[in-house]
């Protein structure tokens, strides 16, 4: 049924849950896994209104601290599906929003199926936060598990 899962991770413990539940999935249907994390861009577009905003910010080096922390991510993501027992795939996504990242990387792996956590927050919650998970459901072209 599902061949090729790609499950996406922030390193957070909510994260963890969609990954112990996806590679378990993954174990028990024979997948090859995808772990993908995404990154945001550090600054916005350049416009003469935030031009200069932040005498002496180094994006560069905010880039390159995001970049080792989604390493040290999958790096232990990795270590994780190794123990399961399932043949997993990672990839870091920079200068992307999440959602964006995660249905990119699924259309360029092929996957059939994307884990993802969520809060499952309601309302003013989800308004003023937004939901990376809700904007991977609504665009993704194949099927999504949403891990509470």
């Amino acid at each position: 049924m599902y061949t090729r899962i790609l499950i996406a991770t922030d390193g957070s413990e909510l994260a963890q849950k969609g990954l112990d539940h996806g590679l378990s999935l993954a174990k028990r249907l024979d997948a090859d896994v995808t772990i993908v994390t995404v990154t945001e861009p550090s600054l916005p577009p350049a416009s003469s209104a935030t031009a200069g905003w932040a005498p002496g910010f180094d994006p560069t080096a905010l880039d390159e601290a995001k970049a080792k922390s989604a390493r040290e991510i999958l790096d232990a993501a990795a270590r994780q599906a190794e123990a399961a027992g399932v043949r997993a795939n990672t990839l870091h996504l920079p200068n992307r929003y999440p959602a964006e990242g995660i249905i990119e990387a699924a259309q360029e792996r092929g996957a059939n199926l994307i884990v993802v956590a969520s809060h499952g927050r309601r309302g003013l919650g989800r308004l003023l936060l937004g939901s990376q998970t809700l904007e991977v459901l609504t665009h993704s072209s194949i099927p999504v598990l949403v891990i509470r």
